[in-house]
């Protein structure tokens, strides 16, 4: 992957402070923590290695173009949202998505992200720790039109999370999609309550495994509603 100059509207940051250079991801940048903004810059020159699944986007702007995503592997599995659970994701939301702040955690495609940036989001943060990922991210938000809403970091949820207040982030939505078989959620819910990040009215949604019970409660969080869609389950907080 190569990268020239700054494509406008592209924000890149924190990479460094988590173990991952920028020249890694864009190797013709020099300067860790370097921040792209409008009219920084000229172009971006992305090429790829790996082989690439196709998503789709349901709805909004942006319906019907494809996300990719880096294929399934023993060594970094990938399971996206399928469309029918993200169609659901938004017939929870509702028209409150639209100018909305929302943040995808263990984004893997990004596909909710980029759903709710289509359907009208103001903007999206995605966390992931596969590097490979984040770069199809960045990628997609340009191809998209996006990037001036977006940021992505390489990083792990927990620690995004552990973070966040100190940044002085808040969010109206907030979607957290582990590997179904992990203890993420009995981590992150907790973090999710202490560091106030989620906005007063705000909705937490967790997707997982449907024969996974979530707790009735997680600090200030209190849970919604519980929803089924074959083997995955949607469990919302507020």
């Amino acid at each position: 992957m190569t990268f020239s100059g700054c494509h406008p509207g592209v924000i890149i940051q924190h990479y460094h402070a988590f173990g991952f250079r920028l020249p890694e991801v864009f190797p013709g940048l020099a300067r860790p923590g370097l921040s792209c903004v409008s009219g920084a810059g000229s172009g971006v020159n992305i090429t790829w290695g790996v082989r690439v699944m196709d998503l789709r986007i349901t709805a909004g702007s942006a319906k019907g173009r494809r996300l990719r995503a880096v294929a399934v592997s023993g060594r970094s599995p990938l399971r996206p949202t399928a469309s029918k659970v993200r169609e659901a994701v938004f017939n929870i939301i509702g028209p409150g998505i639209e100018g909305a702040r929302l943040l995808d955690l263990y984004a893997g495609t990004g596909a909710v992200g980029f759903e709710a940036l289509s359907r009208g989001a103001g903007f999206v943060v995605f966390v992931e720790i596969n590097p490979r990922r984040v770069e199809l991210i960045l990628k997609t938000g340009l191809e998209l039109g996006f990037s001036a809403r977006m940021e992505a970091h390489r990083m792990r949820a927990l620690e995004y999370l552990g973070r966040a207040a100190g940044r002085g982030e808040g969010f109206d939505f907030i979607f957290l999609d582990p590997s179904y078989g992990s203890d993420e959620l009995a981590m992150a819910l907790p973090l999710i309550a202490a560091q106030g990040i989620l906005e007063e009215g705000g909705l937490v949604i967790a997707e997982h495994d449907s024969k996974r019970l979530l707790p009735e409660s997680s600090g200030a969080l209190k849970l919604k509603k519980r929803y089924l869609y074959g083997d995955t389950a949607l469990t919302t907080y507020r």
